[in-house]
């Protein structure tokens, strides 16, 4: 499993001149490691904030959701290119057709789970700007950079792996929460 892998080996398995894993399991790993940094800014902020342990238990819990997309991105995408790669995995073309589109179709949900992850942990990150001890204000502005980043990477995903699918609502929620995370991050860096 990617998410296992100390994090020079994980640089070394998205660096492989290979298509798995991806742009996806890697915005997943950087959620994670935003994730992490908010925990801590929350844990420096106990004596100061009262809130600041359940703030950190929502961290922590972002960070675990990030993390498993690690790998679930990485597993999809696979599918997608496996479904792609077989033309004789189906002697029907409208059949192969169709289970190409599903699997291209299940290979847009871990972005776009990374993204409504994304847009949870930027408005973490504009209540622990606000609330926060200042020590830590530079760390939680970065990490809502990040997740922010994360937000518009995961809609581009989106978008790539369902452009055979006009209209579907997942690309505009996509975009929506990719604009929701960037206007917490820039809350967060104002605070």
């Amino acid at each position: 499993m990617l998410a296992d892998l100390p994090v020079p080996a994980l640089l070394e398995e998205l660096a492989a001149p290979r298509p798995v894993p991806g742009a996806g399991s890697a915005l997943a790993a950087a959620l994670a490691t935003a994730a992490a940094v908010v925990q801590m800014a929350a844990r420096l902020s106990e004596e100061s904030w009262p809130g600041a342990a359940g703030i950190a238990a929502q961290a922590e819990s972002l960070r675990g959701r990030a993390t498993e997309l690690i790998d679930a991105d990485a597993d999809a995408f696979r599918k997608a290119l496996e479904a792609r790669a077989d033309p004789a995995a189906d002697p029907s073309a409208e059949r192969r057709d169709f289970a190409l589109g599903q699997a291209t179709a299940a290979a847009a949900e871990p972005p776009l789970a990374l993204a409504r992850v994304a847009v949870d942990l930027a408005e973490l990150c504009r209540e622990t700007a606000a609330r926060g001890a200042p020590v830590a204000h530079a760390d939680v502005a970065a990490a809502a950079a990040l997740a922010a980043g994360v937000a518009r990477g995961a809609r581009e995903l989106v978008a790539v792996n369902l452009t055979a699918l006009p209209g579907d609502p997942r690309v505009e929620e996509a975009r929506t929460l990719a604009a929701a995370a960037e206007s917490a991050a820039a809350a967060a860096s104002r605070a």
